[in-house]
């Protein structure tokens, strides 16, 4: 009788800890199946906007089957630690490489000095450079300080690129009013229309499209949950314009307001410099403490050399760089 009691109050390792062993599963299940959750109040949106910090309980859940002796939960763990190491493990090694035809950089300047910032950004030896919320007051210093190092520059509302090569057909890309998306204009209509660029950039090996955007921003809100409404208009905006665009080389530098996994993105169809040249993550907000890449330089066209984030500059947001061959 004894016997028996004790084996009830100690199951055997294999039948212990099935809520470890099921939260394993969901977890894996998440990471692999994340294009596929529901989009309701921005939860898919979220998702993949953290979906790398879900490896962080991998190790959490294993502490904890360990501690509760559970073999069903610590195999169970395979599946998130193969899935996460899958999707996430090869940006892990350093992938950059000698070379290079053009260095760009990107920054969201917030508010961040302008003088300082300026000198700082120029300091890292960009080609072409390309700045995020700008306001009516920090512009000129921005312009004036900017000067000496980039005779080319263009601005259009919130944005603006500088550049050591000539522009021309620069032209606003509203990323606040595009048609499929024009009822929920509304939810975003405190943001200004011209948060978006195109110009083109004239180097030695031919022309260049560029763009330069900052999508609107998101929000955890009480009733609305993960709002997206202002930075899913902008994407869906730069999407048709760069897919429309039949220039065989081009660069999108930009505050996206979300990370590349995020399925707004989707149908841009360019390579992220982070993914195909950079070590690690490279996340870029909050500056204090990054927990999230949502400043990014895409391409199509080039390949990217190396890519790696500037030192903070009194913004929110890191800058980053990268450098790229034709």
């Amino acid at each position: 009788m004894r016997n028996v009691l004790r084996a009830c109050s100690h199951p055997e390792p294999w039948k212990r800890g099935p809520v470890l062993t099921a939260l394993a599963l969901l977890l894996g299940l998440l990471l692999l199946l994340h294009a596929v959750v529901p989009d309701v109040a921005g939860l898919g949106s979220l998702l993949e906007n953290v979906l790398p910090w879900l490896g962080v309980f991998v190790p959490v859940l294993l502490a904890a089957a360990v501690w509760r002796r559970s073999l069903s939960a610590a195999t169970a763990l395979l599946l998130p630690a193969v899935a996460w190491t899958t999707l996430f493990g090869g940006l892990l090694p350093d992938k950059s490489h000698p070379g290079g035809d053009l260095t760009v950089a990107t920054h969201n300047v917030g508010a961040a000095d302008p003088a300082p910032t300026a000198r700082t950004l120029a300091a890292a030896g960009p080609d072409l450079l390309a700045l995020e919320e700008l306001t009516p007051q920090a512009t000129p210093l921005y312009e004036r300080t900017l000067a000496p190092t980039y005779p080319y520059h263009a601005i259009r509302g919130t944005v603006g690129l500088w550049s050591k090569l000539p522009l021309s057909g620069t032209r606003t890309i509203d990323v606040m009013n595009y048609g499929p998306l024009a009822a929920t204009r509304s939810a975003a209509a405190k943001l200004p229309e011209n948060r978006a660029l195109h110009t083109t950039v004239t180097t030695p090996d031919g022309p260049l499209a560029v763009y330069t955007a900052h999508l609107g921003s998101v929000r955890l809100m009480p009733r609305k949950g993960f709002w997206t409404a202002s930075r899913n208009i902008g994407a869906a905006a730069l999407t048709k314009a760069i897919t429309t665009d039949p220039a065989p080389r081009l660069l999108l530098l930009a505050d996206l307001n979300g990370t590349w996994d995020d399925r707004a993105f989707t149908g841009l169809h360019l390579h992220s410099t982070q993914t195909t040249s950079g070590t690690g993550f490279g996340f870029t907000w909050p500056a204090a403490f990054p927990m999230a890449r949502i400043d990014q330089i895409l391409y199509r066209g080039m390949e990217a050399d190396r890519s790696w984030t500037l030192p903070a500059t009194g913004s929110d947001h890191l800058p980053v760089a990268a450098t790229l061959t034709w």
